[in-house]
């Protein structure tokens, strides 16, 4: 079975709804994945906005969300997630907004698309402390030997 990545909350393409958002309670959706690979030694969750500020005019990808070295044997993670109930041996990086934790859409304008990538690699990830989406993508190039995606959609109503 390939790796798969879902929310009970949402569907591949749909809206996500207002309570996972900056109009609502900014909560973390509930995620839930299966099919990792045999091998596997870390998961890699990374939710990103390709779509910002415009996406008329797309100027960069605004990150919401790093976390890295789940463990394998992770099922997924709940709705609002905090640092101290991630499954053990989960470390967080740092979002766009320059701290760690979910932080949920927030469009200035338009539709976005929140991408939520989940990756499978052959190592753990060390020797880091609180990176950045590309240091942790750095990282771990040449270590991915599966990855899946769920992708959100989300307008502000006001």
């Amino acid at each position: 079975m390939p790796l798969t990545i879902l929310s009970p909350e949402f569907a591949d393409g749909d809206t996500i709804p207002i309570q996972y958002t900056c109009e609502g309670e900014d909560l973390s959706p509930p995620l839930k994945w299966e099919g990792v690979p045999e091998g596997t030694q870390s998961l890699v969750l990374i939710v990103d906005d390709p779509d910002a500020p415009d996406p008329e005019a797309p100027m960069m990808t605004w990150v919401h969300w790093v976390l890295y070295n789940l463990p394998p044997d992770a099922k997924g993670l709940s709705e609002n997630i905090v640092s101290d109930s991630l499954p053990p041996g989960t470390e967080e990086g740092v979002n766009d907004w320059s701290r760690t934790g979910y932080g949920g859409p927030c469009p200035p304008v338009g539709r976005h698309r929140y991408f939520h990538k989940l990756y499978a690699l052959d190592t753990v990830l060390k020797g880091m402390h609180k990176p950045n989406k590309p240091k942790v993508e750095a990282a771990m190039e040449g270590h991915i030997i599966a990855e899946a995606e769920l992708v959100g959609t989300y307008k502000k109503s006001k």
